[in-house]
């Protein structure tokens, strides 16, 4: 049976022939803003995997991650992107772990293709206001700390990526076009 996911567009089909693109970076950096807009621009479906944790398991990712531990949220992350192989052509924003967790890069790419939305911590933290409280790994005492050394633990696979995009040069409208631009010039 195909995966059935709660994509902006739930009428249009995925096309397994067009690779996924997925945008990764630190929370903050705007990976469901962009992803929304450059899935609406190109007529791709999106899908915000947090998002769809939270429908399926009817409960929120801080809720999750304080009950049955991150380990089980990693889990439940690893089945979501496994689903994703039977499928493609849509923009993909995973949390901002998504990339650290072992494997799941390798279940996508290639064909798919990953965009780093580069952002410094500083400004990460101060894009993502009182919402930080929804974020279990910021919801201890220096959230800034937490997201240094997140950044220093992640670096690596996030610049492993096809692009990268620096959210800090731009306004939100540029990173939208910058990003689109790639997706329809490099595929």
């Amino acid at each position: 049976m195909s995966p059935t996911f709660h994509t902006s567009h739930p009428g249009l089909e995925a096309d397994p022939r067009i690779p996924h693109v997925i945008l990764v970076g630190l929370p903050g950096c705007g990976k469901t803003t962009v992803g929304r807009s450059v899935a609406e621009r190109l007529n791709r479906p999106f899908l915000d995997l947090d998002e769809e944790i939270e429908r399926r398991e009817g409960e929120s990712i801080a809720r999750i991650f304080g009950e049955r531990g991150e380990a089980h949220f990693r889990q439940l992350e690893r089945q979501l992107t496994e689903e994703l192989r039977e499928r493609g052509g849509m923009i993909v924003s995973p949390g901002g772990g998504w990339i650290a967790n072992p494997g799941l890069v390798s279940l996508v790419r290639p064909p798919g293709r990953l965009v780093y939305l580069r952002v410094r911590p500083e400004t990460a933290l101060a894009r993502l206001g009182s919402n930080r409280a929804s974020r279990p790994l910021l919801s201890r005492p220096d959230p800034l700390a937490e997201l240094h050394r997140l950044h220093v633990a992640r670096r690596a696979g996030y610049e492993s990526a096809d692009w990268i995009v620096d959210t800090e040069l731009h306004g939100l409208q540029r990173v939208i076009d910058e990003v689109a631009g790639l997706v329809l010039a490099r595929g």
